[in-house]
């Protein structure tokens, strides 16, 4: 028998810091990635980045009768996997676009909010979830200049109190 999602060691891999700086996160989900091998394995010894990454939907490739909803594929662009080294693919192209794996149900739900509240689809980090690869997503809303002004009087008036209490 298999584990069960909830039993499987996590291990993090990347984290975009500069997410949770610039934006609001609104929600979170939890999605897989379509990687070849040699990405699997140069993403293990930590060549990976996603400090430019965005995902985006698509329609899916080929002819398809369904309606607009139904028919989507989510992909994400400028995840930074560097070439495996023992691999010889002289046509590896690091930023590629790679699909992600959701269930119909969340991408509905992921394309309406975007579509209706001007909202950005981010990768917040990738790890390893027992043997799957997955990625970290969340529905983030941008925050202007003044926001982050106050995020960071906020953090600084939390830090000082922390230092008068352990005085």
């Amino acid at each position: 028998m298999g584990t069960k999602p909830s039993d499987r060691k996590v291990k993090v891999v990347v984290r975009n810091k500069k997410a949770l700086h610039d934006f609001e996160i609104l929600q979170k989900f939890e999605a897989g990635i379509v990687l070849s091998g040699s990405e699997v394995k140069s993403i293990r010894q930590g060549k990976c980045s996603i400090q430019d990454a965005y995902c985006i939907f698509e329609k899916k490739r080929g002819k398809s009768k369904r309606n607009n909803l139904e028919s989507l594929e989510l992909y994400v662009r400028n995840l930074h996997i560097s070439p495996y080294q023992q691999s010889n693919d002289p046509k590896y192209n690091p930023t590629k676009e790679r699909k992600l794996l959701l269930h119909k149900k969340e991408l509905i739900r992921l394309k309406t909010a975007i579509e209706q509240g001007g909202l950005t689809l981010i990768p917040l980090s990738v790890y390893f979830s027992g043997p799957f690869v997955k990625l970290e997503l969340a529905l983030v809303k941008g925050k202007k200049k003044y926001d982050k002004r106050e995020d960071i009087k906020k953090k600084d008036l939390q830090r000082e109190l922390s230092k008068k209490v352990k005085l």
